[in-house]
């Protein structure tokens, strides 16, 4: 008998949604215009930090070398792509005027200068230690003045990327001057080693989890499909509280309370049909991440061997958008209250907790701020199945506070319920 109660409050609600042309609009096909309309406009965004080379202009004055050795490290690096038709003139007006980044001017004579400074001191220190030099190139006195590489940064340029770069060329000067010292004293010592060959003693290891993904940080496509997937099940908190506000303007929900049928029957039939409706909304977006995107030179959504957990997670994820609904259209008394502050509600929830911005990019304090937001939930345990291959077992916390957060949803709507009914 509960079965059948259960199933006849399922068909209301489809009922009341076929009425409702407008709100499927909304539910249906507004989140498959955002989610394209958006990953286009984030991809060239995300593809920087993938790493996708940013061109900059190297202007060679040296033409020997030293300079030759910084392009080819900033060619091997893959961060920059080096245009070289511009004279220093023409290269800072380009970069003013915000056309590039940033441009690097390498000095005339930088190597020549560059060697004659270490050979001088190099002599000097092995004259002070009693052994014999050439004499007239020790006595001689180099008066070289110091070499300025010329860095152009466009003024709205990051100042993170500034240092990052002006650190990048200074490690690399300095290496080329280090084998250089190393070269000198060798030859002013005849000795055989080839001290500039020596391995470091001190370098880096990137150590990474051994079943975790090979990129942390998400493309376009990975970030939109479930960032915007949540903002299409969380966005059904409109008309699924503009249902429960009609209800009681036409006197429905006083025919539910006065009927034999426990009212918590009735929150259950609505969560099971926005429950089908929340998984529908993701196989869409799913869809449109595997087989639209490739066609607009987007990377393609891959969901192998992942499909069973995104569904656990878009249930859970359904549950909390649920709750939060059945709270908000409890509490209206009218649709005009519901409607805006459904809407307005979800955005915020949705600007906090990653879907427009995706909270790595974002501050600190609002990378705090966001792990309040149920999106934020939701999103970080489709991060660890994307990205990192996690099972349940890695996103159980985040399933947990989406349940947690449905249940404190409903039991507020069935207390306020039962107050109002009270009186």
């Amino acid at each position: 008998m509960l079965f059948y109660k259960l199933w006849r409050s399922f068909v209301k609600e489809i009922l009341l949604l076929k009425r409702d042309i407008g709100g499927i609009v909304i539910i249906f096909v507004m989140p498959l215009l955002l989610i394209v309309t958006i990953t286009l406009i984030q991809d060239s965004t995300f593809k920087n930090l993938e790493g996708s080379k940013i061109p900059i202009i190297f202007i060679d004055k040296d033409k020997a070398e030293v300079s030759k050795s910084i392009k080819k490290e900033l060619e091997n690096s893959k961060t920059f792509q080096l245009l070289t038709n511009y004279d220093e003139k023409s290269a800072q007006n380009a970069v003013f005027s915000g056309d590039y980044q940033m441009a690097i001017v390498i000095p005339e004579n930088l190597t020549k200068d560059l060697n004659s400074n270490i050979d001088s001191k190099v002599q000097a220190i092995v004259s002070s230690f009693g052994i014999e030099t050439d004499s007239a190139s020790a006595k001689k006195k180099v008066d070289i003045k110091a070499k300025d590489i010329h860095l152009y940064f466009d003024p709205a340029t990051n100042a993170g990327f500034k240092n990052s770069v002006m650190n990048s060329v200074n490690k690399m000067v300095f290496e080329i001057e280090n084998k250089k010292i190393y070269k000198a004293f060798q030859d002013q010592l005849g000795t055989t080693e080839n001290l500039e060959e020596n391995k470091n003693l001190i370098s880096f290891k990137e150590i990474t989890p051994k079943k975790g993904a090979t990129e942390i940080i998400p493309n376009s496509v990975q970030h939109n499909v479930p960032a915007w997937a949540l903002f299409a099940i969380f966005f059904i908190v409109v008309p699924l509280s503009i249902n429960l506000v009609k209800e009681k303007s036409q006197g429905t929900s006083v025919r539910v309370r006065i009927s034999p049928t426990p009212y918590f029957v009735h929150i259950l039939g609505k969560t099971f049909t926005y429950l089908i409706i929340c998984i529908v909304q993701f196989l869409l977006m799913v869809a449109v991440g595997i087989y639209l995107f490739p066609y607009m030179d987007l990377p393609q959504f891959d969901v192998t061997g992942k499909m069973f957990h995104l569904i656990i997670v878009t249930i859970f994820a359904g549950l909390a958008a649920i709750g939060f609904g059945v709270l908000l259209g409890t509490i209206a008394d009218t649709q005009e209250q519901s409607a805006p502050f459904g809407a307005t509600s979800v955005v915020v929830l949705a600007a906090i907790g990653g879907i427009w911005v995706p909270v790595f990019l974002m501050p600190d304090f609002m990378q705090t701020v966001a792990k309040f937001s149920p999106m934020n939930w939701g999103l970080n345990a489709y991060y660890d199945i994307i990205l990192r291959n996690s099972g349940i077992g890695g996103i159980a916390k985040e399933l947990a506070l989406l349940f947690l957060f449905y249940l404190a949803m409903v039991s507020i709507s069935l207390f306020y319920e039962r107050k109002q009914n009270a009186v």
